[in-house]
């Protein structure tokens, strides 16, 4: 199996031994509000990365972390008069049960920046000790001038980055370009005391913990967003290597695309997300997988409720294979079919066209069955090559009525077009009496989304 490593920029063997486990260290959430289907999409991604690899006789150990503290995490609490624990817990929880309904497995663990302080801390004192960190007046800033290789993975030159940085002037650096791993306590945020004096981490430093607490600090597999390669993974390579002396920090750097919304990436910060709560109730985890896997990782992906909608059409058409008839005639080989599919997941995980042999499979299945052929071993390994992409095939037997979705979608648009032309009667009309079915609408700048109550 081969992976595009985003460090050589090359698409090289995995290479791995089946004596070793594979260790698999993938960004998560910052959970500062709900999560949306740019996470979703990630999550999908390495879910079926890690499927894959077991699948070939593997084993991992997957860690996947929260960020639980940060600066928006802090401005989020305090404006919702809560503590920064209760916000994450609420938000941390939704995510893990939106990642249960997509059928993405548990990582083997799940820290949290705020559990780890004390190994954090431990990682700042050794950088300190060893020139690679300094303190300055409560702060301790990492010295990206020690580390001769700063930029080797997003290709980026020191010079380039101070030449259009931008200065806090209440940060008393160095160089313009170091980074913190320990900031001073300000009014209304949490902290922990440390040798600096009481503050809480920086946001890259806690990666480079974990990795060391979980995974002896031997990452096979480091994942994570593009929007991650600089300044965070950057940031990551510097200071662990700084501390540890091994080098590669992670053998292999995957990143995924982003998913976008019109000619932008899916954000909470530009306001243009379609929550993972709100797509869950609208579209079935199957068709969101299939959606998201339609693909290739490494490529951007708009977002396109049509484009879902017919990936719905096209589970229909799978579900409608597993069930046909099987008869007494000639033997149907799935060999074929079961090779192309390894040939694509195996050449950088080409979901598209492992799907395309999935549905290849699918319609060899229809046409021997018409014929009176023997498909039976065919079902089964049609089932195994969607489970390997995480898909379930059920039947959608949730309590809310699906076949209402199409009339609510169109009472919905009439409602939006009658907001615009300043109708506003018919339009609260529409909303009192969907609310009446059950049906909540939220409106926002991008538009107009809505869930069963």
């Amino acid at each position: 199996m081969k992976l595009y490593n985003s460090l050589t920029r090359k698409t090289e063997e995995l290479g791995f031994s089946k004596s070793t486990v594979v260790n698999m260290y993938v960004c998560g959430v910052t959970p500062y509000s709900a999560s949306h289907l740019g996470h979703a999409m990630c999550a999908v991604v390495f879910d079926v990365l890690r499927r894959y690899i077991e699948h070939k006789g593997y084993q991992i150990n997957h860690v996947q972390n929260f960020t639980d503290i940060d600066d928006k995490m802090i401005e989020s609490a305090n404006g919702q008069g809560i503590t920064v624990e209760e916000l994450a817990d609420r938000n941390i929880f939704e995510y893990l049960d939106e990642l249960r309904t997509l059928n993405v497995k548990p990582a083997t663990h799940y820290p949290r920046a705020t559990q780890e302080i004390p190994s954090i801390i431990t990682l700042i004192a050794g950088l300190v000790k060893k020139n690679y960190a300094y303190e300055s007046n409560g702060d301790v800033y990492f010295r990206v001038r020690e580390d001769g290789d700063y930029g080797k993975l997003s290709g980026r030159k020191l010079e380039d980055l101070i030449a259009g940085a931008r200065i806090d002037p209440t940060e008393s650096k160095e160089y313009p370009g170091d980074f913190a791993l320990w900031k001073k306590k300000k009014p209304r945020e949490p902290y922990w005391d440390s040798p600096w004096g009481p503050g809480r981490p920086g946001w890259h430093v806690e990666c480079s913990a974990m990795s060391l607490s979980y995974l002896e600090n031997r990452i096979d597999i480091h994942g994570g967003g593009q929007d991650l390669v600089f300044p965070h993974h950057e940031n990551e390579i510097a200071q662990s290597e700084s501390y540890t002396g091994q080098i590669p920090f992670s053998r292999f750097w995957v990143h995924n695309g982003t998913l976008n919304f019109g000619e932008e990436k899916m954000s909470k910060s530009l306001g243009n997300i379609f929550s993972t709560k709100h797509a869950i109730a609208k579209f079935s985890p199957d068709a969101l997988r299939m959606f998201f896997l339609s693909s290739h990782y490494r490529s951007p992906l708009l977002f396109n409720q049509d484009s879902i909608n017919s990936q719905e059409r096209a589970l229909v058409r799978l579900k409608k294979s597993v069930l046909m008839p099987s008869g007494g005639g000639t033997l149907l080989d799935a060999q074929p079919y079961l090779e192309k599919f390894s040939r694509a997941m195996d050449q950088d995980l080409n979901t598209p066209q492992a799907l395309g042999a999935i549905f290849d499979l699918a319609r060899a299945i229809n046409r021997a069955s018409d014929e009176n052929g023997d498909v039976a071993s065919c079902q089964q390994e049609l089932l195994t090559l969607t489970k390997i992409l995480g898909l379930t095939l059920k039947s959608d037997e949730s309590s809310q009525d699906k076949s209402a979705k199409p009339f609510i979608e169109l009472l919905v648009d009439i409602r939006a077009s009658l907001r615009s032309n300043k109708q506003f009667e018919l339009s609260d009309l529409i909303r009192d009496e969907l609310s009446k079915m059950g049906v909540k609408i939220d409106d926002s700048q991008t538009g107009s989304e809505w869930e069963f109550e």
